[in-house]
């Protein structure tokens, strides 16, 4: 996160396409369900852009990773309100967001954050490249996003007729289409996302 160029904006381009697809979704969304939970997801993507804007383009004021910290913290906790009500994919909304915060917090914190001074960390052109967060729970949290990230592609192949895919539904189930298609890879490559920005902490 904010980082060399290209895989920065690599990310933003990602990440911003991702969140524009979802704001579609939630515009066309028939239920209020749906329009929630492709509202959280553009969100998520747009924020994600954000965050892995180059630190050439965009270096975050001090305060501007605790803002990240109480947007996705809010997030998480209307995520958590939808897990226990409806269950489905909001819990995968949690994790992403708790996520979020979590990386927030540990670029806050990391040496040659915004708090720091001096040339430690620095990367290309002189800008501050923090690394941080705590081991084992940047490794379980690569772990989640990997495991989610295979299961999504797996659901990608086609398991019906010839030419035909199936459209993953919020319980698990499965019905035919194209529109559940592009939700899904819009979910994988955030979830692609998530791991490299992960792995950049």
């Amino acid at each position: 996160m904010h980082g060399p160029a290209l895989p920065g904006w690599l990310l933003v381009v990602l990440c911003g396409a991702s969140g524009g697809y979802c704001l579609l979704r939630m515009r066309a969304g028939r239920s209020g369900a749906e329009r929630r939970a492709a509202g959280g997801e553009a969100v998520m993507g747009f924020g994600m852009a954000l965050m892995a804007l180059p630190a050439a383009v965009l270096t975050p004021p001090e305060w501007g990773w605790a803002v990240y910290a109480v947007v996705f913290g809010c997030a998480a906790l209307l995520g958590l309100r939808g897990a226990v009500l409806r269950g489905g994919h909001h819990l995968h909304h949690v994790v992403g967001s708790l996520a979020m915060v979590y990386m927030a917090v540990a670029m806050a914190a990391a040496p040659g954050g915004p708090g720091a001074h001096g040339g430690h960390g620095a990367g290309h052109g002189g800008a501050a490249v923090a690394t941080g967060g705590i081991p084992v729970l940047t490794g379980v949290l690569l772990a989640y996003f990997g495991v989610y990230v295979l299961r999504s592609g797996a659901r990608l192949v086609p398991v019906t007729g010839a030419g035909v895919r199936a459209e993953p539904t919020g319980g698990g189930a499965v019905r035919v289409g194209t529109r559940g298609e592009l939700a899904l890879v819009c979910r994988l490559s955030m979830g692609l996302a998530m791991l490299a920005m992960l792995l950049s902490l």
